[in-house]
């Protein structure tokens, strides 16, 4: 066989091997970014800490004229943790009230799926071509065939 008629052979140029290096030079901006990101949020968070721990003297000691009040050392914890909270409750809310009820049909079939052809139990013709060990196609089972298996024939006792 030759490479021509092979696009996956290994001296094809479409799939050279080894493969060849990027033409185009990355640049390592993104990890200077996320050094800077980490850097500067250990910075607040050990701000943030002597802002909320230290006595007012050594923060005037320190040269630190004006700062927040003290209360918002515990309610910018508090409010972010409510926040979260609701967002939790307001994407649980909202995949809940996307669901369809257990009577909508959409539940059990929708427009993809892929039901078995019924041609009144005739044979498949692409069966009597295939291979013997070949597996044949896939496709959704229908929920009456579904309850039929899981149940058995339901008999009306009138």
């Amino acid at each position: 066989m030759s490479s021509e008629k092979d696009p996956t052979s290994p001296v094809t140029p479409l799939a050279p091997y080894p493969p060849l290096p990027p033409t185009e030079s990355r640049t390592r901006a993104p990890e200077f970014y996320g050094f800077v990101a980490w850097t500067s949020t250990y910075l607040a968070f050990f701000l943030y800490l002597l802002w909320a721990l230290l006595p007012d003297k050594y923060l005037l000691w320190l040269g630190v004229a004006w700062y927040p009040n003290r209360e918002w050392a515990v309610l910018l914890p508090a409010y972010s943790i409510v926040l979260v909270l609701l967002t939790y409750l307001t994407y649980f809310a909202l995949a809940l009230s996307g669901t369809p009820a257990f009577s909508d049909t959409s539940t059990i079939t929708d427009s993809k799926a892929l039901l078995p052809a019924d041609s009144n139990n005739a044979p498949n013709p692409y069966l009597a071509h295939a291979r013997p060990n070949a597996v044949p196609e896939m496709y959704d089972i229908p929920i009456g065939m579904v309850n039929r298996v899981v149940y058995g024939t339901h008999r009306r006792d009138d």
